[in-house]
Parts: C-alpha cells; sequence; structure tokens
C-alpha cells in the first residue's frame, strides 16, 4: 500500500496540538485541516449575528442544543477576529465535523445579502513542506556545496536588505555555517528528541535564510521563530503571530513565507485579514509559497497575489523541478502563482557543521510518483522507509535513519519562496531599488527565462549561481 503523507502528516500535527481536536476538510476530501468545534468570525455585530443565527439554527438539529453555541474566546486582538463555538469537539472523527458544517450552511443567506464572508473554519496554518510535503531533507556531502551556489557580490550595510524569515527557528549551531555567520534571529525549540535525533522539520527556517543569503548576499536576514509546532498554528492564531513578527522586527522590505493553507474559496484567510489589510498600506513585500498540492485550488496567503487590493504587495511563488524547464510534480499551480523558482532538490544548510547529526525519515517514497508525472520526482527517489508510513501501513517494518553533516538536499514551494525572494533582493542591490515591490514588477518584467507549467508558460526565475540538475525520464508503466 502507497503511503498516504496526507493522513500521516494529520497524525504528526494532531500530536504537536494534542489539546486541539482536528477534522479534514472539505466534508468529501482531504484539502485541508481545521478545528473542530469552532467557526471564525469577525468582532462586534458579524460575530453577534453569527452567535445568534447559528443558535436558531442549531434548535432544530437533533444533535446539537443552543447551549453549545458560546464564544470560545471573548477579549478581541489585533487580528478582529473571534471564536466561536457551535458543537462539542468531541463529536466525530477526522472525516469531518456536522457542527461546523451546520454552522457555515446557516450564514449563507446572510452573506449572500452582505456580499461578502461572515464565517470560517479555523484551518490550520502549516509550513508548505508539512501536511503536503515535497519531500524531506536528504544528506548531501560536504564536497559539492550548495545549490544555489553563494554570490560572491559585497555585503554593504548601509545598502542591505531587509528580509524576515517567518518560519521555525534556527537550528542552534547555524552560525558555524559561513553562509549563516550573519542571521540573526530565534532558535527553534525542541530541535532534536532525547535522544539527539533531529525532529521532523527542524531545520526548515535554517535552510530558508541559507537560500536567502545565497542568492542575494547584500540582506540582513532575521529568522522569527512562529512556527514551531510541528510548523502549524490555527488560522486564528495566525494573523496574532505575524503581527508579532513584524512588531518584534519592524516591518521589513521582504517578508518570506513558507506557509499557508487551503480553504475551499476565492477570497482569502478571515484570520489573517487585519494583517493583509496593513500590509497592504505598508511598503513590504510579502513573498509566499504557493504549496506542494499539486493542485491550481488556491493557497493563502501565497494566493491574495491574485485579489486586485494585495496583487502589488504579494509575490505568490510555485516550485521548478530540477532542471528549471518545467513544473515540478508536487507544486501548486494556476493563475494565481505569479512566478516559479527552481524548488526540487536544492542544496542549503540544514544545521550548523559541528558533529553529525542523526535524522529519521517520517514518510516512506512511492513506487511511482503520486501526481502521475514520469519522471524521477522527489516521490519516488531517493528511496526510503518512514516512521508514519509504517505506522499508517503496520507492517513491522523499521525507518531509515541518516546522518546529516551541515548540508542537505530539500524540495518543495517551501524553498523555490526564499530563492525567489532573493532574487527580489538582489535587484534592488542591483539596481539601487528601495522599493522591493517596484523591484518585484522590474523584474518579473524583464526576466527572459520561461517554465511550462501544466501547458502554459509561466515566468521562471532562475539565480545566476544555480546549477540545473537534469532529470532522468522514465518509461510509462507496461
Amino acid at each position: 500500500m502507497a503511503p498516504e503523507r496526507f493522513h500521516e502528516q494529520f497524525d504528526h500535527i494532531q500530536r504537536s496540538m494534542p489539546d486541539v481536536p482536528l477534522a479534514m476538510g472539505p466534508d468529501d476530501t482531504a484539502e485541508f485541516l481545521y478545528e473542530k468545534g469552532v467557526v471564525l468570525a469577525r468582532d462586534g455585530e458579524e460575530a453577534r449575528l453569527v452567535e445568534d443565527t447559528v443558535r436558531t439554527h442549531f434548535t432544530a438539529a437533533p444533535d446539537l442544543t443552543p447551549d453549545h453555541v458560546r464564544r470560545a474566546s471573548p477579549e478581541t486582538n489585533r487580528t478582529g477576529v473571534t471564536r466561536i463555538q457551535v458543537g462539542d469537539p468531541g463529536h466525530g472523527d477526522r472525516s469531518g465535523d456536522r457542527a461546523v458544517a451546520h454552522a457555515l450552511r446557516a450564514l449563507r443567506a446572510h452573506e449572500r445579502r452582505a456580499g461578502r464572508r461572515l464565517v470560517s473554519r479555523n484551518h490550520v496554518v502549516h509550513i508548505a513542506v508539512n501536511a503536503c510535503p515535497g519531500d524531506e531533507p536528504v544528506p548531501a556531502p560536504l564536497a559539492a556545496g550548495p545549490n544555489p551556489a553563494p554570490d560572491t557580490s559585497p555585503y554593504d550595510p548601509d545598502t542591505a536588505v531587509d528580509v524576515l524569515v517567518v518560519d521555525n527557528g534556527l537550528t542552534h549551531d547555524h552560525r558555524a555555517a559561513p553562509l549563516l555567520a550573519r542571521v540573526r534571529g530565534d532558535t527553534q525549540l525542541g530541535e532534536r528528541d532525547e535522544e539527539g535525533v533531529l525532529r521532523p522539520y527542524a531545520g526548515h527556517g535554517t535552510f530558508i535564510a541559507g537560500l536567502v543569503a545565497a542568492v542575494a548576499p547584500n540582506t540582513d536576514i532575521i529568522v522569527r521563530n512562529t512556527l514551531d509546532d510541528a510548523g502549524a498554528v490555527l488560522e486564528s492564531e495566525f494573523g496574532h503571530r505575524l503581527f508579532e513578527a513584524v512588531d518584534r522586527h519592524g516591518w521589513p522590505d521582504i517578508i518570506s513565507l513558507s506557509a499557508g493553507t487551503s480553504n475551499g474559496r476565492t477570497d482569502g484567510l478571515l484570520g489573517v485579514d487585519a494583517f493583509m489589510r496593513e500590509l497592504r498600506d505598508r511598503g513590504t513585500l510579502l513573498v509566499a509559497a504557493a504549496g506542494n498540492n499539486a493542485s491550481a485550488t488556491p493557497f493563502w496567503p501565497a494566493a491574495y497575489a491574485d485579489l486586485p487590493d494585495h496583487a502589488d504587495a504579494v509575490l505568490s511563488v510555485g516550485a521548478l523541478r530540477s532542471d528549471g524547464e518545467y513544473g515540478a510534480c508536487f507544486s501548486n499551480h494556476g493563475p494565481w502563482v505569479k512566478a516559479y523558482a527552481p524548488g526540487e532538490r536544492l542544496v542549503g544548510v540544514l544545521t550548523g557543521f559541528e558533529q553529525p547529526v542523526p535524522y529519521v525519515y517520517q514518510h516512506s517514497t512511492y513506487d511511482a510518483c503520486r501526481f502521475g508525472f514520469r519522471y524521477a520526482c522527489t516521490c519516488r527517489h531517493p528511496r526510503h522507509t518512514g516512521l508514519l508510513s509504517e505506522r499508517q501501513e503496520s507492517t513491522g517494518g523499521t525507518a531509515e535513519k541518516v546522518m546529516f553533516e551541515g548540508y542537505a538536499q530539500w524540495s518543495g514551494t517551501s524553498f523555490a519562496t526564499p530563492v525567489a525572494a532573493g532574487m527580489v533582493a538582489a535587484h534592488m542591490t542591483a539596481h539601487k531599488e528601495r522599493d522591493p515591490r517596484a523591484a518585484r514588477r522590474q523584474l518579473l518584467a524583464a526576466t527572459a527565462d520561461y517554465a511550462e507549467v501544466r501547458g502554459a508558460h509561466v515566468p521562471a526565475l532562475l539565480p545566476p549561481t544555480w546549477r540545473p540538475v537534469p532529470v532522468t525520464r522514465l518509461a510509462p508503466p507496461a
């Protein structure tokens, strides 16, 4: 049986959030995760309307009673969003939540009259390799060096571009890697388990910071540990954490964000509305990952790049495969993805270089690409057996353990994103452009490189120091 990554990651995220019962959605598929028994509404009149409407609606539902409807968090906050409990979060299973579905249906008529959304699930926002992993890191030899290779242009503190990486924290020994000597920020909590084994997705923020530094050396990079718990956070908390990150750092030139969620809609995330409105009015450019579901469904916040009010402030980034000619098998796609960058088998810094660090794979590779592609993609190569897959399949097999000595090879739109952010920053330095949004427009207008993604020709942002890696094309199955 092939491993079911979404279900494996559901278990992984649920263990990291033991006090938050989760379900998969929408009700007939598994595209995202959300909190059971709770909906979100804007504070004030809209929250009261949601409560009153749901309370009335539930009087006719045999499994729900009016006293189920109560505010889970009565205080207001900068996100302007309230959690409203609409049912018993212990009811049902991971496949869905009837109470939340009833609440969403109850507000449809009000939403049509209001001309906008009034209520939402409380989605789980996750690192873009997490609930939809491109792959897991693979040890890379020290002698080969990173790819993209470090640009040797000089660093000038007076003109350096300010880049904020919102992710999980830095590995404790990251400064031992020369590429990250000037990178500052939070250290990741719980980087290793009690046996010294690297935890899943530890080093994610470190790897991203190294990619920015390699592509754009004239940068001041700060990493914030915003997504530490398995790279996952509830939507109701995500907006607050984004505000917290910029409050601590100040609004930077560029934010690199390799996290998000789909929600089955085309109008954004209720929980980050306030942050996105403030971002729109600042000069900051948000560079955000398009996600790894191989889907055209919008992935937020990246898909804000396709909304007229936010298009200038957001660059959404998909992943190219290792030759740079086509889209990677896992990359989300569609008109809301505005650019693509190398995102398959990049090589960068995972940990410092003080001592080798063990890692146990979580997911088993597939016998064939799970998205139907016919090249040697990360779904199937390099082959390994993972712990979560073994638990799902109950085969009694042994998960594979590897050792990292500093560099890793890793794939995902998570990593195409900092490559694109670095290219915007490098353009700012090369052209003495202080406005990152203007640099975004100039860079996309000037690019002469294009790739093919699902039959469409799309802008390809290829760093000069990136080395394409030829792919192996596979014959169709017999």
